[in-house]
């Protein structure tokens, strides 16, 4: 009898126990469960035994069964095989970039129009608020003979912050996991509710701060806080997607004024009595530019703090009342969203600007209601209805070449490294030119002449110097801006060195700012006698610099006294910078120290000579100290 009770308790606890293992981890995860399903594929030309292209095709799932809403979902999938995602239904890339796009080092995926997920215990078990279901077409690169019949990622996971996540598990086509909230790391849930401020290299923050039944007025405020990173003639665009088009505006204006999309489209029908001839744009995608200072004080357009100054944002350690750009536009809302309570951001955000770094910006998340100071100049702050965050942050692309580039140069040799061959493209090398020679070195007095000019001078220099020379000859460097960075003295207890701009471009350079990073020589960095120099905050070995007023413009390259012989000459800006050896001890100012390892102007990092001068036996004072005064006089007699 009692071994029949025994085996009768073991036939239960073994069926709980099958029941509780059979039961999919979709139902029995008490956080949030994500998947990514194989659903199925097929070559695509072209044919190619050793790469060929697939089509896949996948589901994406993300459902929480956790106690607390999930803000802003965020999923991580690792890529493996050089996918090319094509689309991406109910998500965007977090990285702000637009479709179809490279993601085979893995992607961030994260909501477009249902970004926040609710719990069953707000909904009652409501899926179509728990869940979101991401349809994925794409291209990947397989071997035929390779074991790539169902790909799946290398690693799928939750990004949001607050959360564990295990390695997945697979079924079949199938990747499952469940991540559970964290208390030991960082939460993503604030009092309010809201998603925590992030840090970024450029700041937008999209403001409701006046709302009616069936628009709003929105303010969009830009901020930069890269201590390098600047912006000229900015211009930002992003993609309404509820059918949302601008009326009017203030402190900034849209590059076309055009309302036919609304006219002839659903706008023109809701909105019957409207006189779209006043609005101002109905594109989907449009694209905002600054105002000039002109119209700072326009009482239609104008009279907006931080507005109107032709796009230019500056570092903030330059100049803080200049690293902000703002504007206000008044947006009408399409059904069913005309209530004073309905807001949905735009997505897609892009900002660029000329000479300026390129921005990759995330999605808008939502945050607490920005905070302004009272219009009236009471002592109170006004409080948006709501707001929304976007970061951006400066992405660098290998393919794309520098804008600027640097040229090395000593009072230990008499010849001048250039610029490297092509250092920023070349575009159609020739038979002319050969874009795979290094750059001749020149003398000194070559740097103020245009590369086109210089043939001549390297080719002497070359002779005299007993160097051969190719045939056809290296490309020029194709640089808009060039920086000598010499090195004027060595002594006991210090050094110095002069950096000279050059600008060989159209377009002259206000408030221009510049910056050397080096390594070693940094911390003994003392002063700059013609441009305004210090040691960039939280850093040791970067030291800013930009010009003293008066002296702030990288002017054009301009013609020569003789247009009818002499070569065009570059706008120039110069300075001589000293250094202490004591904050520096065992530095070899000669043998590499004092060259920098980055240099950057208007926050683009130029390209460096793959070279040094080189030190064989240093030459007399006498000589270096005529060598080194040899640009300066040059300079003088320019400017003359």
């Amino acid at each position: 009898m009692a071994n029949r009770n025994l085996l009768l308790i073991f036939v239960i606890v073994s069926f709980f126990v099958y029941s509780s293992l059979s039961q999919p981890l979709k139902t029995t995860c008490n956080g949030v469960f994500l998947s990514y399903n194989y659903t199925g594929g097929y070559p695509i030309p072209p044919t190619d035994p050793t790469n060929q292209p697939y089509r896949f095709e996948s589901t994406v799932t993300v459902l929480n069964n956790g106690r607390d809403e999930l803000k802003s979902w965020s999923v991580f999938v690792g890529f493996q095989n050089n996918e090319v995602l094509v689309s991406a239904t109910n998500a965007l890339l977090a990285d702000g970039r637009s479709l179809p796009a490279f993601v085979g080092n893995g992607t961030v995926l994260v909501g477009s129009s249902n970004t926040d997920l609710k719990s069953a215990i707000e909904t009652a078990g409501d899926l179509t608020q728990m869940e979101v279901i991401i349809q994925v077409v794409g291209t990947r690169f397989g071997n035929r003979n390779g074991t790539l019949d169902a790909p799946l990622p290398l690693n799928l996971t939750l990004a949001n912050d607050g959360y564990s996540c295990p390695s997945p598990t697979r079924q079949g086509n199938e990747l499952q996991l469940c991540c559970t909230r964290d208390l030991n790391a960082p939460s993503n849930i604030t009092l309010e509710n809201f998603q925590p401020r992030k840090d970024g290299d450029l700041i937008i923050m999209y403001d409701i701060i006046r709302t009616y039944e069936t628009d709003y007025w929105a303010q969009v405020s830009i901020s930069n806080h890269n201590p390098l990173g600047r912006l000229d003639n900015w211009k930002l665009s992003w993609d309404w997607t509820r059918g949302e088009f601008i009326y009017a505006m203030k402190g900034a204006y849209p590059s076309v004024v055009d309302t036919t999309g609304c006219v002839f489209g659903p706008q023109g029908q809701h909105y019957k009595e409207m006189d779209f001839s006043q609005a101002l744009n109905c594109a989907r995608s449009p694209t905002i530019v600054d105002l000039p200072p002109t119209r700072a004080n326009d009482t239609q357009i104008g009279l907006i703090p931080f507005c109107c100054r032709n796009g230019t944002i500056l570092p903030p350690n330059m100049d803080p009342s200049k690293s902000l750009s703002a504007f206000q536009m008044q947006v009408f809302k399409m059904p069913p969203d005309l209530n004073r309570t309905e807001f949905f951001p735009p997505l897609n955000w892009k900002i660029n600007g000329t000479f300026s770094s390129n921005f990759q910006c995330g999605p808008p998340v939502q945050v607490s209601p920005s905070q302004y100071p009272d219009p009236t100049g009471l002592p109170s702050r006004t409080e948006a209805v709501a707001s929304w965050q976007v970061a951006c942050n400066i992405t660098r692309f290998t393919e794309e070449p520098p804008k600027c580039c640097v040229s090395f140069s000593s009072f230990f040799n008499d010849s001048v490294v250039p610029c490297s061959t092509c250092a920023c493209g070349c575009n159609n090398p020739s038979q002319t030119c050969n874009a795979n020679e290094p750059a001749l070195l020149l003398p000194s007095e070559s740097l103020l002449v245009p590369f086109e000019n210089r043939t001549a001078e390297a080719l002497k220099w070359a002779e005299l110097k007993r160097r051969d020379v190719r045939n056809p000859l290296p490309c020029g460097d194709n640089c808009g801006v060039s920086i000598n960075w010499h090195l004027l003295s060595d002594y006991r207890d210090g050094w110095t060195a002069r950096i000279t701009l050059f600008n060989w471009g159209d377009t002259d350079f206000a408030n221009w700012v510049a910056a050397v990073q080096l390594d070693k020589a940094g911390p003994g960095f003392e002063k700059a006698y013609s441009f305004n120099g210090s040691v960039l905050p939280n850093s040791s070995n970067i030291i800013f610099m930009q010009g003293l007023p008066d002296f702030n413009y990288l002017v054009a390259e301009m013609d020569g006294a003789n247009p009818r012989k002499d070569p065009r000459v570059p706008g120039t800006q110069q300075s001589v910078l000293s250094f202490t050896k004591k904050k520096t001890p065992g530095i070899d100012v000669a043998d590499g120290d004092g060259f920098p390892m980055r240099v950057f102007f208007n926050g683009e990092e130029c390209a460096l000579p793959t070279i040094r001068p080189t030190n064989n036996g240093r030459k007399a004072i006498a000589t270096n100290s005529a060598f080194s005064s040899l640009l300066v006089l040059a300079l003088f007699l320019m400017y003359w």
